[in-house]
């Protein structure tokens, strides 16, 4: 178990909602949330499709900034116990207030505010439009983004599923937000392959992609990625539990990072696939020989690709050092 600080630049903030606390809002809210969990209290879905349903349903019952605060609050103090010393959470408006930009301000301050309030860890947004609700609700996401744009909203991207649309859809959400100076990321290379990395790059021009560990299977892409130092948002957990890959010693992250891809590491939806930040740093110990001067290495990658002000990241590095 390390005891270096860890840096995560991809955790979806509904997905990291520990079953206990959705259930207890839910009794609060008399909400029937009926095969949302299995026999232990865990959240149970068969496939992605099913998780997708599954997540939805859970985030049906945060309803008002107020929920959302508590859940920030939950959700770091979470990750803070799990080594974590800052985490980009990725936000969507979709989810808070339907994309009413007067509505999502006041979930974004009410987030921004129990951040503040959580010590020892530090947290930035990053609003994400949903793939499969279509490049129309791109564009009100990324307007919602832009017009909150500042110290804690620095990011842009998109989730939800891959199979559907091509990123050229949301070109315009994504120049948008770019005009806006967030910086800018995107789900590919999961369920997807490789022609799904490239199109991110060609059509968002993103700096980092969410998960692309199936870059893999083209090298020139690959050598692409390691040229222009694009980051990549690995999760191994949720990929060997969404069975992207069929156990973690079959991941490409070692081969991706020995040919000088940039790779970081984190969690997506920790209670989804039973993982924490330092469960994936032990598993890729045992798997790969991860040592903590590579566990260091890595941290150091995170800092220097996240989506926070010089102040903020060279205070991360000095931690790290």
């Amino acid at each position: 178990m390390t005891q270096i600080p860890l840096i995560e630049l991809h955790l979806h903030l509904e997905g990291a909602a520990p079953p206990d606390f959705i259930r207890r809002l839910a009794a609060e809210k008399k909400v029937d949330l009926t095969g949302v969990f299995d026999e232990r209290g865990s959240y149970v879905y068969k496939d992605f499709e099913g998780f997708l349903k599954v997540y939805e349903a859970a985030t049906a019952v945060l309803q008002t900034p107020e929920d959302y605060a508590r859940l920030t609050s939950e959700v770091l103090e979470r990750s803070r116990d799990h080594g974590a010393i800052y985490t980009e959470a990725f936000l969507s408006p979709d989810f808070c207030g339907g994309r009413d930009i007067a509505a999502w301000r006041d979930y974004a301050a009410a987030m921004q505010e129990a951040a503040q309030g959580v010590d020892g860890i530090e947290m930035r947004g990053i609003i994400t439009c949903i793939r499969h609700l279509g490049p129309d609700k791109a564009r009100e996401t990324a307007i919602c983004a832009a017009e909150t744009a500042g110290d804690f909203i620095t990011g842009f991207g998109i989730a939800g599923n891959e199979t559907v649309l091509e990123p050229q859809d949301f070109a315009w959400a994504f120049d948008c937000a770019r005009e806006a100076g967030l910086g800018l990321t995107a789900h590919a290379g999961e369920f997807r392959g490789a022609d799904s990395v490239r199109a991110a790059l060609d059509d968002l021009r993103v700096s980092r992609i969410g998960h692309g560990v199936r870059a893999i299977e083209d090298l020139a892409l690959v050598d692409r990625l390691a040229e222009d130092g694009i980051v990549l948002e690995v999760c191994p957990g949720s990929n060997v539990a969404l069975r992207v890959y069929a156990k973690l010693g079959a991941h490409p992250i070692e081969k991706l990072r020995e040919r000088g891809v940039k790779v970081t590491v984190s969690t997506d939806d920790p209670p989804f696939f039973h993982t924490d930040l330092m469960a994936e740093y032990d598993a890729l110990d045992a798997a790969f020989g991860w040592d903590d001067e590579m566990i260091r290495q890595v941290n150091r990658t995170a800092a220097e690709a996240a989506f926070c002000d010089d102040a903020t990241r060279a205070a991360l590095l000095k931690r790290l050092e």
